[in-house]
């Protein structure tokens, strides 16, 4: 930075000492750097597309305007890491492993995977079964960077983002964007070419008060005002962007009364209770299968249950050895839950994908974006090749992401 500012300096002398000696010669012009446009996605946890419609929203609406906008069916489960994880593996999470926040696995039978373990989220061993786009870009020798994203904080298949952060809540959306535009200033050597940027707000406000809360749509008019703030910076310097911005799942409102107790069906010495919530997943213990199918498999008010191997096949669930052997989901707006809380969230997700509350958003605008182009509501895997095309790299062989879904957004190439 030193040599460049003494360089800066250097040039403006001599232009001054030209002008006062009246020298006629022409002064070459300093050059502008022409920067190649950057890929920023851009996740907006547990937006609802019809949050859009609540006049809170300028900025995100101007993307959609000047580009596309869209309604995304999440993966099944609608849950945060394994859709997260689908949108930059483009595979569903029966193939990419992280089936659920909270997981086990055949081969370590003593450890569970939790969003509040870091010594398992931050293991390896959970996340490499598939490989995210920033860690296929880095092999192809372009520079990533991830202000937050499920997974990114993992060196998967050894690699890491060059620029990664360990994931706080407390870090404001303000420093989350001055990230982002500080790393857009540095040299074009150092500079990531593709970026992720993670708000979890919305998702927060929507699961504490729930869906309709005004609480909830300040949280996302506050985001709202962090994407304008991005933009701006942006376009002040002059770096060009394909902005892609999506959410996980939607959200659907619960509420006390709404809420069926599987601790109450299913004894400790009987089966493990693995995950609750709208989806519920149970283990039997060794010699209590038929127990535990007689109970869950019964029919049941506002819950259906299965053996993970006759689930609807829609759901493309069920293969991995990580899904436990039997699955409950809740009815919309019914929770499934495994003991006494104080306190039962006021908005959920993980229903369905093909319930309406559950839809994600989807946004895309940039350079390389076409404008107005008219899609249907499509699958999240989808978004992945679309981002390899974006980046530059060729996606992983076997994706589940289908390259013509969204290739029409695509300007044709000069």
């Amino acid at each position: 930075m030193h040599n460049r500012l003494r360089t800066l300096l250097a040039a403006f002398s001599v232009l001054v000492l030209s002008a006062c000696a009246g020298t006629q010669r022409p002064v070459a012009a300093i050059a502008v750097e022409a920067r190649t446009p950057v890929t920023i996605l851009i996740s907006v946890d547990g937006l609802r597309p019809d949050y859009l419609d609540r006049g809170v929203s300028p900025n995100i609406n101007a993307l959609a305007a000047s580009g596309v906008k869209a309604s995304m069916r999440p993966s099944f489960p609608s849950l945060t890491f394994s859709n997260h994880h689908s949108l930059v593996t483009g595979l569903r999470p029966d193939r990419h492993g992280i089936v659920d926040n909270t997981m086990v696995d055949a081969r370590r039978p003593d450890v569970r995977f939790t969003l509040g373990d870091p010594r398992q989220s931050l293991d390896p061993f959970w996340w490499d079964e598939a490989e995210p786009i920033w860690v296929t870009a880095e092999k192809a020798g372009i520079r990533t960077g991830t202000m937050f994203w499920p997974g990114s904080e993992v060196a998967i298949h050894g690699t890491r983002p060059q620029d990664w952060l360990r994931y706080d809540k407390a870090v404001s959306g303000t420093q989350r964007i001055n990230t982002v535009l500080d790393w857009m200033r540095r040299p074009a050597a150092i500079r990531p070419r593709f970026v992720t940027l993670y708000f979890d707000t919305v998702d927060t406000a929507g699961h504490e008060l729930g869906p309709d809360a005004p609480e909830t749509t300040a949280a996302f008019a506050e985001v709202d005002r962090h994407v304008g703030e991005l933009v701006a910076g942006l376009k002040a310097l002059g770096q060009p962007a394909n902005i892609v911005l999506v959410s996980d799942h939607g959200m659907g409102a619960t509420a006390d009364e709404r809420v069926i107790r599987i601790d109450r069906m299913i004894a400790p010495d009987v089966g493990t209770i693995v995950t609750e919530g709208p989806l519920s997943g149970v283990n039997a213990l060794p010699g209590k299968d038929g127990a535990v199918a007689a109970t869950l498999l019964a029919p049941h008010d506002h819950m259906q249950c299965w053996r993970k191997g006759t689930l609807p096949a829609r759901f493309a669930y069920g293969k991995n050895p990580r899904v436990p052997e039997f699955l409950c989901l809740a009815a919309s707006g019914w929770a499934i839950q495994a003991r006494d809380r104080e306190h039962i969230l006021k908005g959920m997700h993980g229903y369905d994908p093909a319930e309406p509350d559950m839809a994600a958003v989807f946004i895309a605008a940039g350079p390389a974006i076409t404008s107005g182009a008219a899609l249907p509501v499509f699958d999240n895997v989808d978004v992945y090749p679309l981002l390899a095309r974006l980046v530059g790299i060729a996606p992983i062989a076997g994706s589940d992401g289908r390259a013509e879904t969204l290739s029409p957004i695509l300007k044709p190439a000069d």
